[in-house]
């Protein structure tokens, strides 16, 4: 073969957003070119362009009056380029442009002078789809569309507008992308035309047609689902049971109340057809008040809610439940139960299938068995295990929850040493103890993690193949273990079988994350978050998640809908504005904050004193951060992942900022043997280590404080943590600073500031102003380097 012989890159499935400029043709040659140079310009400035642009995941063609991008990791990346190359157009009137995306297989073709092309059905799709479009509008493929259904912030911007054929006899399935600020809400011109043309045929001429025809599309919609029809069928089988009253005289039969309603939300999440919202997310529905059913649905997604109560006296029970299709208000159905204490669970589950029953969900057999199982015979052992399930769930809401915990697991064990055979118990207790060992991390010894260990076997040993058992173990492998293989090969073993539980999501999110994979990880957070809508915990997660990616603007935006549960959490309310010092450099927000956050009284700071302290410090104000010390009490005063800063360190760095050298060497001394004493105890945990050396370094210990500092990153490679490896390394460039080697620390800031993962602590805010990084200023490649992470403009958000 000649100069025209082409090599092929391996075929894969891409996600295509094509796009050309409408009317091109009948423009002149140099106002051709000034268009395609203006949308070009318009493509290049889109967020989503840039990002997978600079991480080699795109594909740029040109094809005369447009172009085809062709993305790799999600139909996410070309429908988020879509919406803001339109937003960038809206007031536009000299470009019209139409989009159209598809996913689906694509090669490459490099030919021999290195020019690439694509080709293959993926690409041809989305031009077809694009084909069918007029000026503004962003036209999906189905398949596209029903990927993009499954995440809850797209479905409000999908609407199904059919299937037509087009070019040589082609059926394509269209939604039109829109909203009130971005595309085209106009059903397009062709399809007008096709539409217009079948309304006019002669019934006649295409009866025995139509009679096909209508067994064809009978069994497209019976073997397939649009988005439109899909998110429907979602909707009327979507639930939440929100907490029942407890009518009993004794008011500390609540828990009891509480652990009857977890256990028929419980039941229905077992269902695969059904959508459940979790119970984090409900729970903030107080039970005994006026409640507005319609918002509560609308806030948690969902078409209908289940209310109840239950009564205990003696030896009898009486549970009331009812189905509300909130939309509407109707009531579907209503049920009292009067029976003896010990069928409690047995009207759990009736109450479960009647309900699946009312909303016409699908049961199988397997569904069928696990919701009949009652979770113990004891009813003593189900009230202390309803007790502590309800303080591990609110133990997320603060840092300062580790009592609650303590507290969880003491019930735990008083409930499995009343009912050995208390399966879910031991599931909850291992939980707890892994809570200690890594979540709050208050407790990270080889003691704690062998009690986790041993409450999974328990649960092992009872239900060796539950699905309960698999989803326990992952949260083992990945808290205890760092076995993120193991742990992701346990979640997708349960997927199916556990449809409705967000901690799978959140799981795999959070190991994702750790692997290296932000995106992802992200990705699958906002999963979790879709059936766990008000979860605290997981929107902080999102939170830190898009601060990992450096995208402070949406990390602040998931913290106002955090705030948006949680209004009066003032941890929250400074941390949003902790995290815009961090992005801006600007400390009046979180200085405003934390003065709203004084005149409520002395006591309302103590959960937030850190980050009162660290405005101080910003502001290098030493009096404010002495009243922070103070309040701090015997808190940490700075943490980030897995790097813990003790009162002692806050005493001392305050002590370097104001240059009281005495003051600074007994407050470094106290914090060593503090920090000693937990090195001592996990000697090859490298945060722990880590923060030694940055100690030492402020002793003035140079070699011990460099070697601990290299030993550190040594004991957690970014292969095995992707996010304590980035910051152990980071952290490094502070102890090399502090040493007095600022070749090392320059070196080791450039190597933090390439890692995976970003870190607060070289937040342009925080290098500008934080001490921490006083021994480099003035040195001009500092100063350099402090200067190319400033926003671009501080003033406002990145849309």
């Amino acid at each position: 073969m000649s100069a025209e012989v082409k090599k092929e890159i391996e075929l894969e499935i891409a996600h295509v957003l094509f796009l050309d400029i409408v009317g091109y043709s009948k423009l002149s040659v140099n106002v051709q070119h000034a268009r395609v140079e203006e949308l070009n310009e318009i493509v290049r400035l889109s967020e989503q362009f840039r990002k997978a642009e600079a991480a080699s995941r795109l594909l740029k063609i040109p094809t005369g009056d447009g172009m085809a991008l062709v993305f790799y990791k999600s139909p996410e990346e070309p429908a988020q380029c879509a919406v803001e190359i339109s937003r960038a157009l809206k007031d536009n009137a000299r470009l019209q442009v139409r989009m159209g995306i598809h996913s689906g297989p694509v090669s490459g073709v490099v030919d021999v002078n290195e020019r690439t092309n694509v080709a293959g059905a993926g690409i041809n799709m989305a031009r077809r789809v694009m084909d069918c479009g007029d000026d503004g509008h962003i036209l999906l493929s189905r398949h596209v569309a029903e990927d993009l259904a499954e995440y809850e912030r797209w479905r409000p911007f999908l609407h199904d507008i059919g299937t037509f054929e087009l070019k040589h006899g082609v059926p394509v399935s269209v939604s039109n992308l829109y909203s009130d600020e971005v595309g085209n809400a106009k059903l397009p011109t062709k399809l007008q035309a096709v539409r217009k043309r079948r309304a006019h045929v002669r019934w006649a001429e295409i009866g025995a047609a139509l009679i096909v025809l209508g067994a064809i599309i009978a069994g497209v919609f019976f073997f397939t689902r649009g988005p439109t029809t899909s998110a429907l069928r979602v909707l009327d089988k979507s639930i939440a049971v929100l907490p029942f009253e407890n009518r009993s005289e004794d008011k500390a039969n609540a828990y009891f109340t509480d652990g009857v309603q977890d256990e028929i939300l419980t039941d229905l999440a077992k269902i695969a057809d059904l959508k459940v919202i979790s119970r984090t997310s409900v729970l903030q529905y107080k039970s005994g008040v006026a409640r507005n059913l319609r918002e509560i649905a609308q806030q948690l997604g969902v078409a209908n809610v289940v209310e109840g109560s239950v009564q205990r006296s003696g030896n009898r029970v009486r549970v009331n439940a009812q189905l509300i299709d909130a939309r509407t208000d109707a009531h579907l159905w209503a049920q009292t139960y009067d029976r003896d204490l010990a069928d409690v669970f047995a009207i759990q589950s009736e109450i479960a299938k009647a309900i699946a029953d009312q909303l016409q969900a699908k049961l199988s057999p397997t569904e069928k068995k696990a919701i009949e199982q009652p979770p113990t015979t004891d009813l003593a052992a189900f009230d202390l295990y309803s007790r502590a399930k309800s303080l591990l769930l609110t133990a997320n809401f603060s840092i300062t929850n580790d009592p609650d915990v303590r507290k969880a697991i003491e019930l735990l064990g008083e409930a499995v040493k009343r009912d050995p055979s208390f399966f879910d118990a031991y599931c909850e207790l291992a939980y707890g103890h892994e809570f200690l060992y890594a979540v709050f991390g208050s407790d990270h010894t080889p003691a704690r993690l062998a009690l986790a260990e041993a409450a999974l076997q328990a649960a092992t040993r009872l239900r060796p193949d539950a699905a309960e058992t698999h989803l326990a173990r992952a949260q083992y492998l990945y808290y205890g273990r760092r076995d993120y293989a193991g742990a992701l090969a346990e979640l997708e073993s349960v997927r199916r079988v556990l449809p409705n539980d967000p901690r799978i999501f959140e799981l795999t999110g959070l190991i994702t994350r750790r692997r290296g994979d932000q995106e992802e990880g992200l990705r699958n957070l906002q999963r979790a978050v879709e059936l766990d809508p008000r979860n605290f915990f997981t929107l902080q997660q999102i939170a830190l998640s898009y601060q990992f990616l450096g995208r402070y603007a949406e990390a602040i935006a998931a913290f106002d809908r955090a705030l948006s549960i949680v209004p009066d959490n003032v941890e929250t309310r400074a941390n949003r504005d902790l995290w815009e010092l961090f992005w801006k450099g600007d400390t009046q927000p979180l200085h405003q904050t934390i003065d709203s956050i004084l005149a409520q009284g002395p006591s309302a700071i103590a959960n937030t004193a850190d980050t009162w302290f660290a405005c101080a410090l910003a502001e290098r104000d030493p009096a404010a951060a002495e009243r922070a010390l103070v309040a701090l009490g015997d808190n940490v005063c700075w943490g980030e992942s897995a790097i813990v800063l003790s009162h002692s360190f806050g005493e001392g760095l305050l002590a370097r900022m104001t240059k009281d050298e005495a003051r600074a060497r007994v407050a470094f001394e106290a914090a060593r043997t503090q920090q000693e004493k937990i090195v001592q105890a996990q000697p090859d945990y490298g945060p722990a280590l880590c923060v030694l050396a940055m100690i030492d370094a402020g002793l003035g210990r140079k070699e011990q404080a460099l070697e601990e500092g290299h030993r550190a990153i040594a004991l957690t490679p970014m292969e095995k943590d992707v996010n304590t490896g980035s910051r152990v390394i980071q952290y490094f460039a502070i102890t090399a600073a502090w040493t007095g080697d600022k070749e090392l620390a320059l070196q080791q800031l450039e190597t933090g500031l390439r890692a995976p993962v970003a870190a607060v602590v070289l937040s342009y805010g925080a290098l500008k102003l934080l001490p921490f990084w006083d021994p480099l200023r003035g040195d001009p490649r500092f100063e350099k380097i402090v200067a190319s992470l400033a926003p671009k403009d501080a003033s406002s958000p990145a849309k």
